[in-house]
């Protein structure tokens, strides 16, 4: 049986960097970390978020931590606990009738996420705080697959990814994508269309 996951935990084993990358035209953000133990992650992130109708923006860059609560290891599949949290600086600007409003703000973001994974099928759920003084930017998303095959460890593995996700204050609706997911060892790509007709492109690299 192959041990290649669907790989969704944010951070890799000790000692290793990992970066991602996640884009579509309302919601850019990329971030790399370090993996200083094997449940201890420190890294930097920077991430672009607009409102549908294009009257708010914001900019956050921010220090990152993720720890590893807790991991069950069955013999066919694996869960995972997640805190992941950072701290930074929030850039904003609401477009008002004559007067638009820019304005800068310290923001936190706490959050979890639960994942599970086997060779064939994939879960996770995420909730994140994206709170500053009057702000409140929460994170949901609900996301699951499934590999249309099984392969060896060195060779790519396709998936079919579903997502649901939200974000508070910016967005009336929920963002539903389909995308397909190519895995190999130690990165993944992923490519889709969302229901507002957006592309959406996702990379993930350990190394």
């Amino acid at each position: 049986m192959s041990h290649q996951y669907a790989t969704a935990g944010p951070m890799g084993f000790s000692g290793s960097a990992m970066t991602m990358g996640d884009f579509n035209n309302n919601w850019r953000e990329t971030f790399i970390n370090y993996a200083i133990t094997p449940r201890d992650a420190f890294g930097v992130s920077a991430t672009y978020m607009r409102a549908d109708d294009k009257s708010k923006t914001r900019t956050l860059e921010e220090v990152t931590y993720t720890r590893l609560l807790n991991r069950w290891n069955m013999p066919h599949a694996q869960a995972n606990l997640w805190f992941m949290g950072g701290l930074g600086m929030l850039q904003g600007e609401d477009k008002r009738a004559g007067n638009d409003l820019s304005f800068d703000k310290i923001m936190v973001t706490p959050g979890a996420q639960f994942d599970y994974e086997t060779t064939r099928v994939y879960f996770a759920a995420t909730h994140r705080f994206y709170r500053a003084s009057d702000i409140n930017h929460d994170y949901s998303a609900v996301r699951a697959g499934f590999s249309f095959y099984e392969t060896e460890y060195d060779k790519t593995q396709p998936w079919f990814i579903l997502e649901a996700r939200h974000m508070n204050g910016l967005s009336d609706k929920i963002e539903i994508t389909p995308m397909l997911r190519f895995i190999n060892k130690n990165f993944f790509v992923e490519a889709g269309v969302n229901n507002s007709r957006e592309p959406r492109f996702n990379f993930m690299y350990i190394f």
